[in-house]
């Protein structure tokens, strides 16, 4: 069922999956989407994930995307970390959820991160996708790739299906990705103060970063399992979805068994 939440005066889009195989008393996994997704684009693999870990599924789409109320201005460099400790902590007190699964893909992946080593809230498990700790050029060189096959290709018109306001999703993320000033963007700092244990997943032909985000992870936190994937680019969700539901599945049943 979707519904919208009223967060400081901007509608939030947020969906509630129930599992198919409910593990008595397991906190819920919290899906945080890439930064051109939304609801729809995760498409059927949060259900399949719901069913196979036992834990209930909560997706939202950001401010911008989705159907949630587009950007009214554009981006700062540190919309990223706007999000892990002021709207991703006021949309869990707002559904009375606690020590929840965080589930989240590049950019979703990076909030993920940010929230559980700086916002000071209790977390059962952080699973992230190909996420971002640094700016690497590679991940630049394919964002200008992008931004020319969405005012060239058909880009913008594949995205319009997913987003209300697809020039807010669009350009709320490329044009900040781009910014000189993005450019020293860092979270590597708050990997030390993360409790909780990480999954960390990323495809060995990601286009958007190479295999040191993951280790630069590993270093950084106190307790990370990396799971690497062969053929998978930037979405191992979709590349390799049998691979991704095997590894969070064992992280989860893991955590709920101590």
């Amino acid at each position: 069922m979707k519904t919208h939440l009223d967060l400081g005066g901007r509608a939030i889009e947020v969906q509630h999956l129930a599992s198919a195989h409910p593990h008595p008393g397991a906190p819920p996994l919290v899906f945080l989407h890439e930064g051109l997704g939304s609801i729809s684009m995760w498409r059927d693999f949060p259900q399949r994930l719901a069913d196979a870990t036992g834990c209930a599924a909560i997706l939202y789409s950001r401010h911008g995307y989705g159907r949630s109320t587009p950007l009214a201005a554009p981006r700062n460099v540190r919309y990223m970390h706007e999000e892990a400790l002021e709207t991703l902590p006021a949309l869990l007190d707002a559904l009375d959820v606690e020590k929840p699964f965080l589930f989240g893909h590049s950019d979703g992946g990076s909030i993920s991160l940010i929230h559980a080593g700086g916002a000071g809230r209790d977390l059962t498990g952080v699973i992230v996708m190909a996420p971002h700790v640094f700016v690497e050029e590679v991940a630049l060189v394919n964002i200008r790739v992008a931004d020319e096959a969405y005012r060239m290709g058909d880009l913008r018109s594949r995205l319009a299906r997913h987003h209300g306001d697809v020039d807010s999703a669009f350009r709320g993320w490329n044009d900040i990705w781009l910014h000189p000033e993005f450019r020293d963007w860092n979270i590597e700092g708050y990997l030390p103060t993360i409790p909780c244990p990480v999954l960390a997943i990323q495809g060995e032909d990601d286009e958007y970063g190479t295999m040191e985000q993951l280790e630069r992870i590993a270093r950084g936190a106190r307790d990370v399992e990396l799971v690497k994937l062969a053929d998978c680019r930037h979405s191992p969700h979709k590349d390799q979805p049998e691979a991704v539901i095997a590894a969070v599945t064992g992280f989860v049943a893991d955590l709920l068994a101590r």
